[in-house]
């Protein structure tokens, strides 16, 4: 017996053959383009999305011992992946990380609006959010919703793709739309928002009891895989990757390393999320009864990759490499990584975030910028998991970036916490893939696949010695980002009328 996980990520989608005991088989990549038409957009064509699935999917399946009989399928999350009523595409993707929403998001921050929704879905919603797409493309550019028939994500176009029905997971509804404590569309949310006309556009929900679709023949002729084989629509990533690091109880903690640093804790009630401090994120975990708190930032690998760019390297490899030569306390240079044209969503709310490095001197060298972007990086990390208010014993890291130890051991001297790095490949096609699992019965719970199925390669605890001068740095790191608001605030309203100025000629 074999079987697939799919995990589409924002710049790579992922395919994962596993054998009967849970080993990975092969593994099938495709990179995806991230369309920028305008300064702070960011989209993607769905089709493209598509084909590479079906291709990647295409390769495994050929280096695979047998026919698999399972698909789950999982992908970014938030943005507005919009179809008409044959499926089709009724244009591109706007993502998760973009910002042309930054001036309407700003008003509903100023008037209220986004403190009574946390109220009611839990989470600080944000400009990539398919609530602030919607009701920009109303405001600036309705052609685009001509034709739409169902609101999608990655996820739920994949599903779309592989089984001809239209659907949405809870966890992908939670933020905007859902009541988290009811778990049902909230219309109160959608008056909040001016979006009552788009109810319509809401696909069913799926829960943890209805995740199982057969696989159509169309796509059975575009990927290789049998008509009528089962397709489970899992978790969208960022709870696909805690479960497949085995964050599955509560109390348990991961940060995915990948286009964004999601920090995560796992919570057996919604009610705390609704009720504390409007920051971060509830979801709907896809383990019955547990609740993902997270804390996605709006920039994280790419943030590397940026700073990889600056410094005339080729790879983020490269820039790990130099930063080990750095000065221990980055000879005095400082980064702020609020990189995203978009600013920053967690673990706080500024469209107008900007990224700075500071310190500078003759003195410095290539190696202690790098450094200081590296820990910059690290940094947003310590204060998402200070804003959960959790208190956890150990950091699960996954991702891209849990591939360097420099970075690994980095975090853990940065969070004070001992760190685990899974041994998958791909954590969050584990994920999916346990929810696949668990779905069709061939495990029984969630703690008894992970506890099977999810290995750990390598741990490191923290350098005690180091404890006090890192403490000091990140302080420092809080005080320089206060500093910074007020300059933040000078560019707010530069940024909302580009926004405004991007729709004028859509």
């Amino acid at each position: 017996m074999t079987s697939l996980a799919i995990d589409a990520g924002t710049t790579t989608v992922k395919v994962v053959g596993y054998g009967s005991d849970g080993a990975e088989l092969a593994v099938g990549r495709r990179p995806t383009e991230v369309l920028r038409p305008r300064p702070g957009h960011a989209e993607q064509d769905m089709n493209q999305v598509w084909d590479a699935v079906a291709s990647a999917i295409r390769e495994v399946v050929g280096r695979l011992p047998e026919p698999p009989d399972l698909v789950a399928v999982t992908g970014q999350g938030d943005g507005a992946w919009l179809v008409d009523d044959r499926g089709h595409p009724t244009g591109p993707a706007v993502l998760w990380n973009d910002g042309r929403a930054a001036g309407l998001v700003s008003a509903w921050e100023r008037d209220g609006t986004l403190e009574e929704a946390f109220r009611i879905c839990g989470s600080r919603l944000s400009t990539g959010m398919p609530n602030a797409v919607l009701a920009w493309q109303r405001a600036h550019d309705p052609k685009a919703l001509d034709g739409a028939r169902h609101l999608l994500t990655c996820g739920g176009w994949l599903y779309l793709r592989l089984t001809g029905k239209a659907a949405v997971d809870e966890s992908e509804a939670s933020a905007p739309f859902l009541d988290i404590r009811r778990r049902t569309w909230s219309e109160r949310l959608l008056e909040l928002y001016g979006l009552e006309w788009a109810r319509e556009l809401l696909p069913p929900l799926r829960d943890d009891d209805h995740r199982v679709t057969e696989l159509a023949p169309a796509a059975a002729a575009e990927t290789g895989l049998a008509a009528g084989t089962p397709v489970v629509l899992a978790p969208y990533d960022i709870c696909a990757t805690a479960i497949g690091s085995g964050a599955v109880t509560a109390g348990r903690a991961c940060t995915i390393l990948g286009t964004t640093l999601s920090t995560e804790i796992v919570t057996e009630s919604a009610e705390a999320a609704v009720t504390g401090d409007p920051v971060g994120i509830t979801v709907t975990l896809g383990v019955p009864g547990h609740y993902l708190r997270a804390f996605p930032t709006m920039s994280g690998v790419d943030m590397l990759h940026w700073g990889a760019r600056l410094l005339g390297l080729d790879s983020v490899t490269e820039l790990m490499a130099l930063a080990q030569q750095g000065a221990e306390d980055t000879a005095g240079v400082r980064f702020l990584p609020y990189v995203s044209s978009a600013g920053e969503r967690a673990p706080f709310f500024d469209p107008g975030a900007r990224g700075s490095l500071l310190g500078l001197s003759l003195d410095s060298g290539r190696e202690d910028v790098a450094r200081a972007v590296v820990e910059g990086a690290t940094m947003a990390v310590r204060d998402c998991l200070t804003a959960s208010a959790a208190d956890p014993q150990r950091l699960t890291l996954s991702g891209g970036g849990a591939r360097s130890t420099y970075w690994t051991r980095l975090i853990a001297d940065v969070t004070g916490l001992p760190v685990a790095v899974p041994a998958d490949t791909e954590t969050g096609a584990r994920g999916a893939w346990l929810t696949g699992m668990v779905a069709t019965g061939r495990e029984r719970d969630f703690g008894t696949a992970a506890d099977r199925h999810v290995t750990i390669a390598a741990t490191h605890d923290p350098d005690a010695a180091k404890g006090g001068a890192v403490h000091e740095r990140y302080a420092e790191f809080l005080r320089l980002r206060e500093l910074h608001r007020p300059i933040w605030a000078l560019g707010r309203e530069g940024v909302a009328g580009t926004a405004a100025a991007g729709g004028a000629g859509a």
